[in-house]
Formats: C-alpha cells, structure tokens, sequence
C-alpha cells in the first residue's frame, strides 16, 4: 500500500522529457512501464530500452516508500487530457494504481516493480565536463551525418575522441562525415569511444541550451550524463570506428565561397525536381557563376537555377546529394562557407567562413557519378 500526490502538469512534463527512450513495439512488456519510486518526498521516474536508460526526479507529497511501474503510454496519454491539478495516486499490494482527481477517478494496472531491469552501475568511471550548450551543438553538428546500417553499427553513433588540445566528435555514414572539434573543453587524456544515435537524440530533449556545467562520465562500456533532476545512461557501441582521417582529402586546390543562406535555398529549389533516390543536384562551376542543375529523367522533370560565387580553380562540374549538402549546410550558422574541391570523383569539403576560435568545424561529402 502506497499513496503520493503530485501535480499533474509537473508530472506529465517529467515523464514526456524520458519517454523518448520506451520503444512501442517491445519484447518485453515491463519496458513499457515507467518505474516510479517514492521516497520521502522524492519521485524518482526511470525509462529504459535496455540500452539506455533515462531517469527524472520531482517532489510529491508522500507520506510512505515503495515502487512501481505503470504503463507509460496510457499514463500520458490520460495526463495530457486532465487540467493543472494535484492527482492522488494509490497503489495497492497486487500493484493496482488508482488516480483521483477533482472530479474523477482512473484505474490501471500496475507491475511488480521486481521485474524492472537493473540500471548499470557507474563504476571505474572517467569523468570530463562541458556546458549543456556546447553538448547540444556538438551533437546538432554531428547526428545528422551518422548510419542508420546496423550492419555497420561503428557508425550509427558519435565518435568522441579525447586528445591533448580537447575534444573532436566525429560522425560519418560512408558517404559524407562531419568532424567538430572543440578545443576550450578540458579532456580527460587520450581515449575515445562511440555513444549511440538514439540516446544522443534523447539528451537534445533534456538539455537546457544554457552555460549549465555538465558532468559527463564514461567507462569501458557505458556513458553516463547528469543535468540538474535528468540523469541518462546508455550502453556504448562495441565496434572499432572508422580510420577517418585517411578519407579526409589534404589537397582540395579549388575553393568556391557561396553565401549559405543564398545556396541553402537554391538547393532546396533544385533539388526538388531531381531524382528521389539519388537527389543529384549537379554543380557547373566557372569564374564568378555556379549553375545548379537536376532532373528526374523518369518524370522529364528539370530545375537549373544560377547564383553568384567566388571561385579560383579550373571549371569544374561536380554533383552531389542535394539532401546532404542541406544538412550540412544547416549544421553551420556562418553567413558564408567554402568548398575545397579537386576533381569531379574526389570528395569535396565544405567549411564556415566565419567560426569560434575553440571550434573547428569539417564537413566532407563523397560526389555522385554524373549520368549523361
């Protein structure tokens, strides 16, 4: 028998920021309870997938301590319909819950709080921190760009990599990387390892974009990261990543600067009338002009479209992946960027113009064949 009250706009606001993590289609039916725990006046909310696992705290009224798990999707589902209010919640000894509010009352079944897993235990940690605002856009700059081939799960996720002079991340799906490095965060020495896509996406949820200190801990085979009442741990990627630095081209002789905005838009333009499995958009580029092509032979679809630039180099024509360049072209907020090209086979690199001193931001993309 157990009994807490807690405001329901609070309650629904801490359940949404770890509900993320809970998989719809899953093996067990337990992973899709939240495991509330009471004690004092302290809830603890945990979430988990296996993989990772994300837990939230808040202050209830509460007399007793105890454990359960309630079914997350109805739970919320219920919350989002019912006003500001305190809701008492009632557990009974075969863990059935019941919720009252002003003028109702719900019931649902709960789980024995037994059968939740285990949390990995943060032993043997190593330990570095940074602002909540530089993880949030080492991770904005970098996700995008990782696989989403778990036959190759090395790359599905970021690539932290500790070295003398700060951190790099580095994310890559084979066709296209994105190397960020952050040179005004303390590392922990050298040692890299690689966090996965799906909690990283989570952290994006909980993470104020603010100066907030967050300390981040890893050992050999999870990560580990706390913020104020949000705590998540997930399991690390047991793959070798990539070499990467071999695929990154030293010798790009040719240098294009386009105003981002002003090609971010052409692109968009263009890229609409290509190919939807390719999305090649082809790049005529000569003197002071870049003409931007594509089609979709199946639909005798075309757009072409031509802008202003600064180019030295031979002209050149080039295409890539109108989607890839957008995205990498959002990771970046410079008002201009510059591509390092050399041949029409060769991957090109796209850089900001204007960028922080203690970052460093690489954006390599691999050409498409051009069909006559």
């Amino acid at each position: 028998q157990m009994k807490f009250i807690a405001s329901s706009s609070a309650l629904l606001k801490h359940l949404q920021n770890i509900s993320g993590v809970i998989n719809s289609n899953t093996v067990l039916p337990i992973l899709e309870d939240f495991l509330f725990e009471i004690d004092k006046t302290k809830l603890t909310i945990v979430a988990t997938d296996l993989e990772t696992v994300m837990r939230t705290e808040m202050s209830v009224e509460a007399k007793d301590s105890g454990r359960v798990c309630i079914p997350a999707r109805i739970l919320i589902d219920s919350l989002k319909n019912i006003s500001d209010q305190p809701l008492t919640f009632n557990i009974d000894k075969n863990f059935g819950v019941e919720i009252t509010s002003d003028n109702g009352k719900y019931k649902v079944m709960g789980e024995n709080p037994d059968n939740f897993p285990k949390e990995p235990a943060a032993d043997d940690t190593t330990s570095f921190s940074m602002t909540s605002s530089a993880l949030l856009t080492a991770i904005g700059k970098t996700l995008f760009a990782t696989s989403s081939d778990d036959l190759r799960p090395a790359m599905t996720g970021v690539f932290f990599e500790f070295g003398e002079k700060g951190i790099q991340f580095v994310a890559t799906d084979a066709h296209r990387l994105v190397r960020y490095k952050k040179t005004d965060v303390s590392s922990p020495g050298t040692d890299s390892f690689i966090v996965p896509r799906k909690p990283l996406n989570l952290l994006k949820a909980v993470l104020p974009d603010n100066d907030d200190e967050i300390t981040l801990n890893y050992n050999e085979n999870h990560f580990f990261v706390q913020h104020g009442e949000s705590k998540m741990s997930c399991r690390l990627i047991d793959a070798r990543f990539p070499d990467y630095k071999v695929v990154i081209p030293t010798e790009n002789p040719y240098k294009l600067v386009v105003n981002r905005l002003d090609f971010l838009g052409a692109l968009r333009r263009v890229s609409v009338f290509s190919n939807k499995s390719t999305y090649q958009v082809a790049l005529n580029i000569s003197g002071s002009e870049l003409q931007l092509a594509s089609q979709d032979v199946d639909f005798s679809f075309e757009g072409n479209e031509r802008m202003k630039c600064q180019y030295n180099g031979e002209d050149l024509l080039i295409a890539f992946n109108a989607k890839f360049l957008i995205e990498m072209l959002n990771a970046t907020d410079s008002e201009e960027v510059f591509m390092e090209l050399s041949t029409p086979s060769k991957a090109g690199l796209i850089k900001p113009m204007q960028q922080d001193e203690s970052e460093e931001l690489l954006m390599l993309v691999m050409p498409l064949m051009i069909n006559q």
